[in-house]
């Protein structure tokens, strides 16, 4: 039988990243060499924390004695960890975007969902088989705590209508869809 320390558990870090090239991959190194897994990763240059700098994060797996490691070793290095914690994610979701994404601007969309759910997005794909001044489609992976699958919906569709864009809603919540 395992002691529960040694159980894989999934964690979200949230790091602020100076703008230059090799940032992202200086701050990977210390995950990967502590013996983290990678899960995903939302990097947006457009946007900037309050001191210019670039938010990133990254969820990942561990157990909770290398987790510790891995924040120990991303602080020895220099980066900012601006926020460590465990298993926050338990659901994911599908939902999708469709109409003038591009024009709306599809970075604005994803942010306001993120920041106003705490979801993470963790898989896009967009279509814009016409070119993107015509309407477009996108399929949306949203991760999410648990029971909060119906707020992030609402938030969805409040952005959606505000941009006049049209929403696809999975079936059920919970699984990926």
């Amino acid at each position: 039988m395992s002691d529960s320390t040694d159980e894989v558990r999934s964690y979200t870090v949230r790091l602020e990243l100076v703008d230059e090239p090799g940032e992202l991959l200086r701050a990977l190194g210390p995950i990967a060499d502590s013996g983290g897994n990678l899960l995903s990763i939302f990097h947006e240059r457009g946007n900037v924390t309050p001191r210019g700098h670039i938010p990133v994060e990254v969820d990942l797996e561990a157990t909770p004695e290398r987790f510790d490691g891995i924040v120990d070793a991303l602080r020895d290095a220099g980066i900012n960890v601006i926020q460590a914690g465990a298993e926050r994610y338990s659901e994911t979701m599908t939902v999708i975007l469709s109409g003038h994404l591009i024009d709306t601007d599809l970075s604005d969309t994803l942010s306001r969902i993120q920041a106003a759910t705490n979801a993470t997005v963790t898989d896009l794909s967009l279509s814009a088989p016409e070119g993107t001044d015509d309407a477009s489609s996108a399929r949306i992976r949203l991760a999410t705590e648990q029971g909060a699958a119906d707020s992030i919906l609402d938030t969805v569709r409040a952005v959606a209508d505000e941009k006049e864009l049209r929403v696809i809603e999975p079936l059920a919540t919970g699984g990926d869809l």
